[in-house]
């Protein structure tokens, strides 16, 4: 966990480091560290425990302020209230049937469902679409990895193995000048999509 923890900070100081550069308000949206009672309080919440890398990302800074510009290409990046928040939609959801006819289109290492309780949303669009943790991978994945979900989409796309390795590579996106800060679409958006 130890060196786990070393490896996030030096990413989270990576990004901030470009949010100096390029849109320095957004520093004043970080959230301070998660508390431990916090991190009990999400796992017991969602029914699983969440990987080290996470926990090590939420130990840093618990997410970005509500209704502040998006910080994961223009979305927000869910503090473990929010987590909480948008869990407990898709689980009422799920709980109350509303997927049962529902058939989504999977990446190989994504399990068959519209939505699986063991999906973690960590971004949100506003709109009802997230990036996830996926605890329940198929044999082809691995527990951990970060997958697309769409709230009116049957794609499910893999993203990345691991949560390190999703923000290890957003961080070199970002310093390889592969995405801009954007009034207009409210956050960090991609170069090609503006």
């Amino acid at each position: 966990m130890k060196n786990q923890k070393i490896e996030i900070e030096n990413l989270w100081n990576r990004f901030k480091i470009w949010i100096t550069s390029n849109a320095p308000h957004l520093s004043r949206e970080l959230q301070p560290a998660i508390l431990p009672e916090e991190i009990n309080k999400l796992q017991q919440t969602i029914q699983t425990e969440l990987p080290e890398d996470f926990i090590a990302f939420l130990s840093i800074h618990n997410g970005q302020n509500r209704n502040a510009d998006g910080f994961i290409k223009a979305e927000e990046l869910l503090s473990s209230n929010r987590i909480i928040d948008e869990w407990k939609i898709w689980y009422d959801l799920y709980q109350s049937g509303d997927f049962e006819d529902s058939e989504a289109e999977p990446d190989e290492e994504i399990k068959d469902f519209w939505w699986n309780p063991k999906w973690i949303p960590i971004t949100y669009d506003g709109s009802g679409n997230h990036l996830c943790i996926d605890m329940d991978p198929t044999e082809n994945g691995t527990k951990g990895q970060i997958i697309r979900m769409w709230h009116d989409d049957s794609v499910r796309e893999f993203i990345a193995p691991s949560f390190k390795i999703f923000f290890e590579n957003y961080c070199k996106s970002l310093e390889n000048n592969k995405y801009v800060y954007s009034d207009e679409w409210g956050g960090i958006v991609s170069r090609e999509d503006i």
